[in-house]
């Protein structure tokens, strides 16, 4: 191995977004100087401090991105605030620090539009991380993630790190979780059609379908992933994420769903179950002052190719 090799390890390797990474780097984002280990839990106990020593010495990574996390839906969230905080603060100060004392030149760590104050005003940008407390459903998860950008901060002031964060809308594409309790919006609505396909009984939304969701296709995330890790030069985080004019209303993200499976039967709407937050609209301003020319899959095609994976790999699929 020459020298001038970047050894990039990618923590949470087999999860929607790592999966994403590695498709994006064996279909034209790869290079030949770059080597990638896309590590699983397998691979590392991430929780424990000498486990995550013993990976790095394995590896060996002069570059690092960083998605491995304790996630869940909303009822886990609730139930568990307080494991979110400190599982989560435990793992991000294992990578972080042993990234620092494995002299590793740069980190790009996964945050989440979560972390945002419940109160705001719209869009939100990267300047309010934390002007006031997030949502009380998930504090625990959305501290933990505030967290990190001020371990960045701190490592750059105190040693001249080269850490950053990213903050992604709402992701969404093959590998995701599909799972009806644990599972966000679209993939849940994929699910739920399949299934209403293949029982021949009607597809139910839950709520009015009016809240409105700025998607990411988890394939443009990760080319984006790659450019930060690559050139972006900041250690405060940035939005990565569609226009605000590209934001659909739920409705329109289920009517996309039932053109890209093919569904043919009733469609229902049950709004005894709440709408939760009506926008969460968030400016992705700064990604464009960097990188105009990106250009976004449309959201028509992307939720098409997710509900092609998903029918090609239902077996397997997280669900």
């Amino acid at each position: 191995m020459s020298e001038k090799k970047k050894v990039i390890l990618v923590t949470g390797g087999t999860g929607l977004v790592g999966k994403a990474v590695e498709w994006a780097v064996q279909n034209g984002e790869g290079r030949p100087d770059e080597e990638w280990f896309f590590a699983s839990s397998k691979d590392a106990d991430l929780l424990d401090k000498a486990s995550t020593e013993a990976l790095f010495d394995r590896v060996k990574p002069t570059h690092v991105i960083h998605l491995a996390a304790m996630v869940g839906g909303l009822f886990r969230n609730l139930r568990y605030n307080l494991d979110f905080f400190r599982k989560n603060s435990k793992i991000n100060d294992n990578i972080l620090q042993t990234s620092f004392e494995r002299k590793v030149v740069k980190v790009v760590s996964c945050l989440s539009t979560c972390i945002f104050p419940d109160k705001t005003t719209y869009p939100i940008d990267e300047t309010m991380v934390h002007n006031g407390p997030p949502h009380d459903s998930n504090f625990g998860y959305s501290y933990s993630k505030r967290m990190i950008d001020v371990l960045n901060k701190g490592y750059n002031v105190q040693h001249k790190c080269q850490f950053t964060s990213v903050v992604p809308t709402n992701v969404f594409g093959p590998h995701d979780n599909f799972n009806l309790e644990d599972g966000h919006v679209l993939p849940g609505l994929i699910n739920k059609v399949y299934m209403a396909k293949r029982d021949n009984t009607p597809f139910t939304i839950w709520g009015t379908g009016k809240p409105r969701r700025q998607f990411i296709y988890s394939r443009d995330l990760a080319r984006l992933m790659i450019w930060v890790l690559r050139e972006y030069p900041e250690i405060d985080p940035i939005i990565l994420s569609v226009g605000e004019e590209d934001e659909i209303s739920i409705k329109e993200a289920a009517e996309l769903v039932i053109k890209g499976m093919g569904f043919k039967g009733e469609v229902k709407y049950d709004t005894s179950k709440s709408d939760g937050q009506f926008k969460k609209t968030a400016s992705n301003a700064k990604l464009m002052r960097y990188r105009k020319d990106f250009k976004f899959t449309p959201i028509e095609q992307a939720i098409e190719e997710t509900c092609r994976w998903f029918n090609e790999n239902y077996e397997t699929a997280r669900k």
